[in-house]
């Protein structure tokens, strides 16, 4: 525990101060690599992510990959020790878990003739973004879910990546199996969650969102089911709420009684018979607005 605590003050250092040289870095790895680690170790000192953090400093390709992997064995030693707690439940628990798996490979079989045609290479889509863990194997074989994965993982990566950014790759098969749950399958409505999704992170006018993402601020699982009024920037969110202040004003003035007048000719039915109301909706320079409504047919209209 001290020797990855040591080790773990060293990565805090390369990170604020950066590298003397790659020397340095690849014989901290070689440290790291040499540790025998467990999940009371990986837990309480943190050391994945202040590695996957350095990691994302190293100029030198072949160090970054390597770090990757060491982060890799780790993140495996987590997952072992989380199914071997799965494997320790109750047989009632385990046996309707298996029951449920059933079902599940049952109704895939069943659905397997009616998929649609491959009309994509997968070997080229999954080589394109290929890395230590991208993409998971879950969703190699179903290209929708993979594009869509990738799409994400790219609009995340647009720009440069704030400090104390999570790992890109994860967080984009965390929103994309997010949005799958939500809509329980590759319909209309999950393609246009993932287009939005997409969009909202490369607007340039809306940087925030994205910094949030990526830092954690608002997790993947939330961001996935965030509405595009919450997605949308100050700016837009400022602008949608004073053209719903105006179209209730209007609302509200066209349907009130004003003063009967005959100097104003109905477009619609041809008729004088109109009541017109004025109201100052620009600044004190600029010319009343004013509202007519017609007393024979209903129809309004409004000029400055």
């Amino acid at each position: 525990m001290e020797n990855v605590q040591a080790l773990c003050k060293q990565i805090d250092g390369i990170c604020k101060n950066g590298a003397e040289s790659t020397e340095e870095c690849s014989k901290l790895l070689d440290e790291l690599a040499k540790i025998p680690m467990n999940l009371e170790i990986i837990q309480k000192t943190s050391v994945g992510m202040k590695l996957n953090a350095m990691r994302k400093k190293f100029p030198d390709e072949a160090l970054a990959k390597r770090a990757k992997s060491i982060i890799k064995e780790w993140k495996n030693i987590v997952d072992g020790k989380t199914k071997s707690q799965d494997d320790d439940a109750p047989p009632s628990k385990k046996q309707r878990k298996e029951s449920v798996e059933e079902v599940k490979v049952e109704k895939k079989k069943l659905e397997a003739p009616y998929k649609k045609p491959e009309t994509v290479n997968r070997p080229e889509i999954v080589a394109q973004f290929a890395s230590a863990s991208f993409p998971p194997k879950h969703l190699e074989n179903d290209e929708t879910r993979l594009k869509s994965a990738q799409l994400l993982l790219s609009a995340l990566r647009y720009g440069e990546l704030p400090d104390g950014t999570l790992d890109p790759e994860e967080l984009a098969v965390q929103i994309e199996e997010k949005l799958y749950s939500v809509h329980r399958d590759t319909n209309k409505n999950y393609s246009a969650a993932v287009r939005s999704r997409i969009f909202n992170l490369r607007d340039k006018k809306n940087l925030a969102l994205r910094e949030n993402v990526l830092t954690g601020v608002v997790r993947a699982e939330k961001f996935a089911t965030m509405t595009s009024e919450e997605m949308a920037s100050p700016e837009i969110r400022e602008m949608r709420e004073k053209f719903t202040k105006e179209a209730i004003l209007e609302h509200q003035v066209s349907v009130q009684q004003g003063t009967p007048s005959d100097m104003f000719k109905c477009g619609k039915c041809g008729k004088k018979n109109c009541t017109y109301t004025q109201l100052q909706t620009r600044s004190s320079d600029e010319p009343m607005t004013t509202f007519v409504f017609c007393l024979e047919c209903g129809n309004r209209w409004k000029f400055c």
